[in-house]
């Protein structure tokens, strides 16, 4: 890993990021034409995962936090939208939507998701710092794992949540001009990020195995 000057010499940033979510973040094209890279500026970041480290899992408990901070805001915004401005279906025969039987058992659905993804991140975090008490190749593993099922929960949960608004909160929900599908476009492009099917199966190695995860940045 090297570290250059934004206006070194040879060194081009193109904002051409034009995601459908995540629109403000620094994910652009960068162009290299023979830049010079002083040698106190090179870090050998290989070296990071000869022994046991933490650097994927914390890198990756951040990535989780913000799934799981998406679906909160996510449900958060869909239940002061079907308390305030909703309108219940006729065939339910009930004055608001938030007495729907059917919108509550659904908001229920969605509540048990989020919280059980808060949980886990907590409990990936307990990890982390445990690990960071006394570094294993066994804590290490372990808090990869704490911290690989938290983000597949919160990554799953914000991308529902996001989409469920609109099935829980009606065709009003759905006006551009509100701006509720940044919670939907933020959780789809920021998940994308790093495929949770590939955590999944190191999960289920280390469960069913005893097989500890790889050692890199996105474990």
């Amino acid at each position: 890993m090297a570290y250059v000057p934004h206006d070194a010499p040879g060194l081009t940033v193109v904002d051409d990021w034009d995601g459908l979510g995540q629109r403000t973040t620094a994910s652009g094209t960068v162009r290299l034409e023979r830049v010079a890279v002083a040698a106190d500026r090179v870090v050998p970041h290989h070296l990071t995962f000869q022994g046991p480290q933490l650097h994927g899992a914390v890198a990756q408990l951040l990535h989780a936090a913000i799934d799981a901070g998406i679906a909160s805001g996510a449900l958060a915004e869909a239940v002061e939208f079907v308390r305030t401005k909703s309108r219940p279906w006729f065939e339910s025969g009930l004055e608001t939507a938030a007495e729907d039987p059917l919108l509550i058992q659904r908001f229920g659905e969605l509540a048990i998701r989020v919280r059980a993804a808060e949980a886990l991140l907590r409990e990936a975090a307990r990890a982390v710092d445990a690990a960071r008490d006394d570094l294993t190749d066994d804590s290490a593993a372990e808090a990869s794992i704490a911290v690989a099922t938290a983000k597949v929960s919160a990554a799953e949960t914000a991308v529902e949540v996001g989409s469920a608004l609109f099935e829980v909160a009606g065709t009003r929900s759905a006006l551009d001009s509100l701006g509720l599908h940044r919670h939907w476009r933020d959780a789809r492009t920021h998940t994308l990020h790093d495929p949770v099917r590939w955590k999944i199966q190191h999960i289920g190695r280390y469960v069913l195995n005893g097989t500890r995860p790889p050692r890199h940045g996105l474990l």
